[in-house]
């Protein structure tokens, strides 16, 4: 592990990242590395024929966005306060194009991601990634296991 230099952990902004970015953080520190942690918005409301009333889901995704972030915002804050070097990127698009653009862009040695399977609902919200993105990462990928608990709304 002594080539890993430049480390992005994949957040998709749900309360269940922080395990990623904790892992991220700690390997980073470890191995003296620059640690990036990637944020891609995709927009699943912008969907062409979406003719359900989606003000409340709109709503819902909007909070659930914004307390995940407040929380990945707080632990970013608490490591840079400690000297660890981290760069936030937050990208618009198809998520599984963006994170492989960005380990292309800032030649990252390993991608940080959470293995379980998303569900119905984060595939909807954050767009399905995991399958493709192994199968095409030029780079060494950790997967890190947190089984997700129910989504209270």
């Amino acid at each position: 592990m002594e080539d890993i230099n430049r480390i992005l952990v994949v957040s998709r902004m749900t309360k269940y990242c922080r395990e990623a970015v904790h892992c991220g953080i700690s390997l980073a520190r470890k191995y003296e590395a620059e640690l990036f942690i990637i944020h891609v918005i995709h927009n699943p409301f912008g969907l062409e024929g979406w003719n359900l009333p989606t003000v409340s889901l709109k709503q819902e995704y909007q909070n659930l966005i914004e307390e995940a972030k407040a929380d990945l915002d707080r632990i970013v804050a608490r490591e840079k306060g400690k000297g660890l070097p981290i760069r936030e990127l937050i990208k618009e698009g198809e998520p599984t194009e963006e994170i492989i653009k960005t380990v292309k862009d800032e030649k990252i040695d390993l991608l940080i991601m959470l293995s379980h399977e998303e569900s119905r609902l984060e595939h909807f919200l954050f767009g399905r990634s995991n399958e493709e993105l192994i199968r095409r990462m030029p780079c060494s990928i950790l997967l890190v296991k947190k089984e997700p608990g129910p989504i209270k709304w």
